[in-house]
C-alpha cells in the first residue's frame, strides 16, 4: 500500500462516494491521577477524529481563559459542523474553517497571538465510499493496513524541533541557570517555533496551520484497499515509539483482537514498570486510540 501523501497541498474539492460500513471502536483515558483528559475522540458520520490537547506546564501563562480540554471539545464540535456543511470539501479546508470558528468561540478576553494559546494535534479519517481521506497534524500518528503491508502516516516536525531544542539547551553554559531556569528557557523556545516555518505546526488559533498538515487518500475497493486504520495520540503510540513493546503490526493486532482499551492498558503497565519510563519527560500521559475496520 502506497498512500498518496502531501504536506500543505493545494486544496481540491472531492466528491463523496456512497456510504459503506466502517466499524469504529475507541478508548481514551487521562493519565493516572489526573482528573481531566486533554485527549478527545469523536465520530460524526463518515468522519472519525482524534485530538490531543497540549498540556500547559505549571506556572506558564497562555494569555487565554481556556485550557486544552476546552479547546479540543470546541475544535471537535466545529469540525463536525464544517463536515456537515461541506461534506465534499477537503479535510484541510474543513479543519481551517473549524480553527477559525474556535477562534471566534474564545471571545474578546483571550490573547490569541500569545505563543502559549491552547493547541491540539489532529488526526482525521473520512470514509468516502470508494476511498478514505486522512489528515495528520503534529504528533498523533495514523497506522494503516491493506492486508499486505502496514504503513504509518506521521508528522515528525515536532520531534525534529524538540531534538534541536534539546541540543540547544544541552549546549548552554554550565552557569546559565538551574534546571528550572533551563526548563523555562526550553518551553519559551518551543513556543516560538509553534506554527512557524522551520518549526512545527499544530491546531491553535491560526487556520493556516491546517494547510501544513500531512494528507492523503487511499482506496477502499480493489487492490490495496484499506482494511484497518488506527488513530493514536502519542500517549498510546508510546507502546511502540517509546517503550518498544510492540511494532505497528502488533499494535493493530492488539487493538483488533483485544480492543483499544487493552492497548491503553499495556501503555499503563509500561508507565509503571518499564525501565525506559524514567527517560520520559512526564511519567504518564493521556492516551487515546481509535480502531476503524472496513468491509
Amino acid at each position: 500500500m502506497r498512500p498518496r501523501t502531501t504536506s500543505g497541498a493545494a486544496e481540491a474539492i472531492r466528491s463523496v462516494g456512497a456510504a459503506r460500513t466502517m466499524r469504529v471502536r475507541s478508548a481514551s483515558a487521562p493519565a493516572p491521577g489526573r482528573p481531566v483528559n486533554e485527549d478527545l475522540v469523536f465520530r460524526f458520520g463518515p468522519l472519525v477524529g482524534l485530538l490531543d490537547g497540549a498540556t500547559v506546564p505549571e506556572g506558564f501563562d497562555t494569555g487565554c481563559a481556556h485550557g486544552p480540554s476546552w479547546y479540543v471539545r470546541h475544535l471537535a464540535a466545529r469540525l463536525g459542523v464544517a463536515e456537515a456543511a461541506r461534506p465534499g470539501a477537503t479535510l484541510m479546508s474543513n479543519l481551517a474553517a473549524a480553527i477559525l470558528a474556535v477562534r471566534a468561540d474564545h471571545g474578546d478576553g483571550c490573547d490569541l497571538d500569545h505563543p502559549g494559546t491552547p493547541s491540539s494535534t489532529v488526526c482525521l479519517l473520512r470514509d468516502g465510499g470508494d476511498q478514505v481521506d486522512y489528515l495528520v497534524l503534529c504528533d498523533s500518528p495514523l497506522v494503516l493496513d491493506d492486508g499486505s503491508r502496514i504503513s504509518v502516516v506521521t508528522d515528525d516536525r515536532l520531534d525534529t524541533a524538540m531534538a534541536e531544542l534539546r541540543a540547544t539547551v544541552a549546549a548552554l553554559p554550565a552557569g546559565s541557570g538551574d534546571r528550572a531556569t533551563r526548563f523555562r528557557q526550553a518551553v519559551g523556545v518551543q513556543r516560538e517555533r509553534m506554527n512557524r516555518t522551520h518549526g512545527y505546526w499544530v491546531a491553535a488559533a491560526d487556520p493556516d496551520a491546517a494547510y501544513h498538515a500531512v494528507t492523503g487518500t487511499l482506496p477502499l475497493r480493489g487492490p490495496g484497499a484499506l482494511r484497518r486504520a488506527a488513530l493514536l495520540s502519542d500517549g498510546a503510540s508510546a507502546v511502540v515509539e517509546q517503550f518498544g513493546l510492540l511494532d505497528w503490526a502488533g499494535l493493530l493486532e492488539v487493538a483488533s483482537a483485544e480492543g483499544p482499551a487493552a492497548l491503553i492498558g499495556r501503555v499503563r503497565a509500561a508507565e509503571r514498570d518499564h525501565p525506559d519510563r524514567l527517560r520520559r519527560h512526564k511519567p504518564a500521559d493521556d492516551a487515546s486510540a481509535v480502531l476503524c475496520e472496513f468491509d
